[in-house]
């Protein structure tokens, strides 16, 4: 009786999925037709009846990461090849697009916009915010937001900058000179953290001396949840995210997160009355700058004027916060780690240091950062070689022309920078660490959508010149002060694709103390 009790409730909820789901059943199924029918010769791996190319993908992240590069090779790098493949995830169809000259039809769009439906479990935590949104809330939130990275306001955020760079040096000093190795990806990442919670929320996490260990940890797990909720498809099964207790988990520290950042909105909003700036209105983003107001204040001081309820503040918050924290923390890491393994390139960025600063350890000037023109084009073949966002989705909201190929609505559409920026058309040394790629006339000779660590187009990173800015701000500090050198050599710490791509093994290296110049 029990077993047909069950039999029947699991015919009710399989029912009631249908019925609910439709609309998106009959999309789907179009799109697939269409896919098969329009896409027929376009290569790819091999894929079956219902389970699609399941059968073909790596089960490890890493693994799963070098494969599609490997299919890049072959299916989109060769002279005469469509610079597309096809693949199936089950039933779904899917694209992935590696000629630049297709990644610009779809970045540069403004009506592509529509984010693939793996972002849903994140917005289960983040809203739709900037990141996750589209159409008509995109466009008005990003109008909204853009005075928030104003040069004039980045200015104000350098104080910042160095502030939670000299704790980052005063934490891992004692590695220096000691033979021991020390991973640094985790104190980079931690100062990170510090940095975001500081320049968004005006609160001091400081995750980096250990405080508020509960929110810091919860956001890290989050993002590992939401990876394996998107490479595990059985878990998209509601009973089964629940049933094996990652559903609950998932809950508990959403809505633990989630209440933190509006403890804090809370608490600066009321910041603002004491001081006398609630309700006014902001002339210019100097003014913004100068009174050293943050990303939250922005929003709190706009509210009534844009319409903003108090989730909507909570959204972009965390939205910053996610977004600015894993991205710049991988950036960092990975330098580091690529300079550990090119003392020559290393060696190039003391040279440049040395001339600006000299013996001096006082604190860079925005005029400073602006003279680390080789420590940026190491930032930027790091960002090359391992971009923090390896994969980019998008449904698309109409048709698609590409060439002679016609890529059907409601098709999922995968941009791979990882696979893009080593095109061997478009770089003189695909596989390899090499800075030049960045000098000027390299740059004119290539592409423009050669290269896209921030994504391109109408939906690019409204942060990145703020994350450029923290990045040489930390990394100038650390490479006066310090010479790595790498412990593991490609490809033994590959790069791991999670929601934002981290290094397999970490960034471990043996530090040493530089030499005064006399």
């Amino acid at each position: 009786m029990a077993i047909l009790q069950l039999v029947l409730i699991t015919l009710v909820i399989i029912a009631i999925t249908l019925v609910t789901s439709w609309k998106r059943i009959k999309d789907l199924s179009v799109c697939a037709w269409r896919t098969y029918y329009n896409l027929y010769q376009i290569p790819g791996p091999k894929s079956y009846p219902i389970i699609g190319s399941a059968l073909e993908y790596k089960v490890n992240s890493a693994d799963l990461l070098m494969q599609l590069l490997e299919w890049a090779d072959v299916y989109a790098f060769n002279k005469g090849s469509s610079g597309l493949i096809k693949t199936w995830i089950g039933m779904m169809p899917l694209a992935v697009i590696i000629k630049p000259e297709y990644c610009k039809l779809v970045l540069e769009s403004n009506t592509q916009i529509t984010k693939a439906a793996g972002y849903d479990k994140l917005s289960e935590w983040i809203g739709t915010g900037l990141l996750t949104s589209t159409n008509e809330k995109w466009f008005g939130r990003r109008k909204m937001l853009t005075p928030a990275f104003h040069f004039q306001v980045l200015k104000g955020y350098l104080e910042t900058f160095i502030r939670q760079s000299q704790i980052f040096l005063d934490q891992i000093d004692k590695f220096a000179d000691t033979g021991r190795e020390v991973d640094l990806f985790p104190y980079i990442k931690r100062c990170a953290l510090d940095i975001i919670c500081e320049t968004s929320m005006a609160t001091q996490v400081d995750s980096q001396i250990g405080k508020n260990s509960e929110y810091v940890n919860a956001v890290v797990r989050l993002s590992d949840m939401i990876f394996t909720f998107e490479r595990c498809p059985w878990l998209w099964i509601k009973p089964v995210w629940y049933a094996c207790g990652m559903g609950y988990e998932f809950d508990r520290l959403v809505e633990l997160t989630t209440d933190f950042t509006r403890r804090v909105i809370n608490e600066r909003r009321q910041t603002l009355i004491d001081d006398g700036e609630s309700g006014r209105i902001l002339e210019n983003p100097g003014e913004f700058s100068k009174k050293k107001m943050v990303f939250l204040d922005l929003m709190l001081l706009t509210q009534e004027k844009n319409s903003l309820s108090d989730e909507d503040i909570r959204e972009e918050v965390d939205t910053f916060m996610f977004e600015g924290h894993d991205t710049t923390g991988s950036s960092m890491g990975f330098t580091v780690w690529f300079l550990g393994q090119h003392p020559e390139y290393q060696a190039n960025v003391h040279a440049e240091l040395d001339e600006i600063f000299g013996d001096d350890d006082r604190e860079p000037t925005e005029a400073d950062l602006k003279k680390c023109v080789y420590l940026e084009k190491c930032i930027k073949e790091s960002l090359r070689l391992c971009p923090p966002v390896p994969l980019m989705a998008r449904r698309l909201s109409h048709d698609l022309i590409l060439d002679d190929v016609v890529v059907p609505k409601d098709l999922t559409v995968l941009m791979l920078p990882f696979g893009t920026h080593r095109d061997p058309a478009e770089w003189e040394r695909p596989n390899e660490f090499y800075p030049a790629h960045f000098d000027d006339a390299a740059v004119a000779k290539r592409h423009p959508f050669a290269y896209f660590p921030f994504s391109a187009g109408p939906r690019n990173c409204i942060g990145q010149k703020f994350a450029m800015t923290e990045e040489k701000t930390l990394l100038s500090f650390f490479f006066r002060k310090y010479r790595v050198e790498s412990v593991e050599p490609m490809p033994g710490n590959r790069s791991v694709p999670e929601v934002v791509m981290k290094p397999e093994n970490g960034v471990k290296c043996h530090m040493f103390k530089r030499q005064q110049k006399n």
